[in-house]
């Protein structure tokens, strides 16, 4: 599914749609070049799994967990400083096995080997200033229902 974004506040809106539709056990995996809009859309994903603290980029921490609706986990992963996963790809996969948590990767590369069956991907492009092209891909029957429900939440 391709959609087009021109703000922040819209990609922070379809970001809110999507984790409306989370229950605990998915995986995003978000793919953009550095100032994409990555973190933006977990910002949105985040109001839309209830939770109200400010959510920042892990770019320097590697992970930031967040308390979320339901007894919910939102776990934001980045991995952009990382050559190898090391330590961090036991934690990733801890956090994978628990229904929940619902987990967000960005620059996943370094821990493809445990990267779940079932996933959301997420690729952004920036096409303009503020404006963004988002091409959501799903890999397994629960993130493909995702973005039937998704693009229903759309129309």
């Amino acid at each position: 599914m391709k959609y087009t974004v021109f703000s922040d506040i819209e990609m922070k809106d379809i970001g809110e749609k999507v984790g409306q539709l989370f229950v605990g056990g998915e995986y995003v995996e978000l793919i953009g070049d550095v100032g994409a809009g990555k973190t933006t859309f977990t910002k949105g994903l985040a109001r839309g799994l209830g939770i109200s603290e400010s959510v920042q980029s892990p770019t320097f921490n590697i992970s930031r967990i967040y308390a979320a609706r339901d007894g919910l986990s939102l776990c934001h992963y980045d991995f952009y400083r990382l050559n190898e996963a090391g330590i961090m790809e036991n934690e990733l996969d801890e956090a994978l096995n628990s229904s929940r948590n619902v987990t967000v990767v960005e620059w996943g590369g370094v821990v493809e080997g445990v990267l779940p069956e079932d996933r959301l991907r997420l690729s952004i492009a920036a096409t303009g200033e503020t404006e963004r092209l988002l091409e959501f891909d799903s890999f397994g029957e629960r993130s493909a229902q995702i973005l039937r429900d998704l693009e229903e939440s759309l129309k």
